[in-house]
């Protein structure tokens, strides 16, 4: 397996280390700013050497992001940025592989290659931005747009059933999944160095906002007057509160999960569950990544981190086994072998 030693940077590196000379093209308020922040603050932390990360991106506003990170990086083609992280982690184990996707780019044109790195378990990082809308191609709706809004491709509003991402990710086998806010930069780099150090594909999903053609998608979640009933900051180990004064509360009441107030109608803070991100069945998982307005909160911070193999490790694995059980170690043992002949 692979040697640590030749991963980790012997001396300190900072955030100007990862920071380059590029132009942001990103609109003036678009929440990207605050990820690419975050993710100059994490790179760092994560302790590797700097030739030792890499960003691979498809098509769309998100994907600019190798670019603005001083790091090596892939800008791909729409919608196949997993599978060329899949080829960029499997021929160098060693590297730290970050994916930069967006709701189009993932689950659109995406959307094979999306599920499949899911459930290969790959070890690699995808930051998720989803702003419900297409921004670079100018505002059609996308797999994540809400029912009955009105795009330049919906002008009567799209009649589609939108995905909700963590249905999908958990749906597809995924190992980790978190949610964050594009406003929190704190939060962010916090759920981004948990996403780091978690063995298997980490989806972090961050709720964006595009302030050309989905202003305000996310205002239940965001605006001041309502962000304290709506958001539901999870933190492993602590119960499920929520409210201004947290004053609010997750119970489980048989199969479904429903908002109480503590002290209210009998209930205690011990009726309120408990966050295990840990937990390997994914059930209540699922249902704290469907919750949403307006009649629960949204769920943010990591919802899932179950530890099982990775694709990478077994490939790995079966490649020594193979190695050991073959008559030819090396590609001159190959070309030597059974009847050969020279050309005078």
């Amino acid at each position: 397996m692979i040697d640590n030693r030749i991963l980790q940077s012997e001396t300190a590196l900072n955030k100007e280390d990862f920071t380059n000379d590029q132009m942001v093209k990103w609109c003036p308020g678009c929440g990207s700013h605050g990820v690419l922040k975050a993710v100059e603050n994490v790179f760092p932390q994560i302790g590797y050497k700097k030739e030792n990360f890499v960003f691979v991106s498809g098509i769309g506003c998100s994907s600019r992001f190798p670019y603005y990170v001083n790091t090596y990086g892939i800008h791909g083609i729409h919608g196949r940025a997993m599978a060329i992280a899949t080829g960029v982690k499997l021929s160098n184990p060693g590297l730290s592989v970050w994916i930069a996707t967006g709701d189009g780019d993932s689950m659109a044109i995406g959307g094979n290659h999306f599920i499949h790195i899911i459930r290969r378990n790959l070890d690699v990082n995808i930051l998720l931005f989803n702003n419900q809308i297409y921004g670079l191609t100018k505002g059609q709706y996308s797999p994540t747009t809400p029912i009955g809004s009105i795009t330049r491709t919906s002008p009567h509003g799209t009649i589609e059933h939108p995905f909700v991402t963590a249905g999908l990710v958990l749906g597809a086998q995924g190992t980790f999944f978190a949610r964050v806010l594009d406003s929190n930069i704190k939060m962010m780099t916090g759920v981004m160095s948990e996403a780091a150090g978690h063995d298997g594909t980490a989806v972090v999903e961050i709720l964006q906002n595009c302030i050309i053609y989905a202003d305000k998608t996310h205002a239940p979640i965001t605006d001041k007057e309502t962000k304290d009933d709506y958001q539901l900051h999870l933190k492993h180990g602590e119960p499920m509160l929520y409210g201004k004064n947290k004053e609010k509360g997750i119970q489980l009441k048989g199969t479904k999960l429903q908002g109480v107030v503590v002290g209210l109608n009998g209930v205690e803070l011990e009726d309120i569950l408990i966050h295990d991100q840990y937990e390997k069945n994914p059930g209540i998982h699922r249902m704290l990544g469907k919750m949403g307005p307006p009649d629960l909160p949204v769920a943010l911070g990591v919802i899932r981190s179950a530890e099982f193999e990775t694709y990478d490790d077994m490939v790995e694995i079966q490649l020594e086994s193979v190695r050991e059980l073959s008559k030819i170690k090396c590609v001159d043992e190959l070309l030597n072998s059974g009847e050969t002949f020279d050309i005078e």
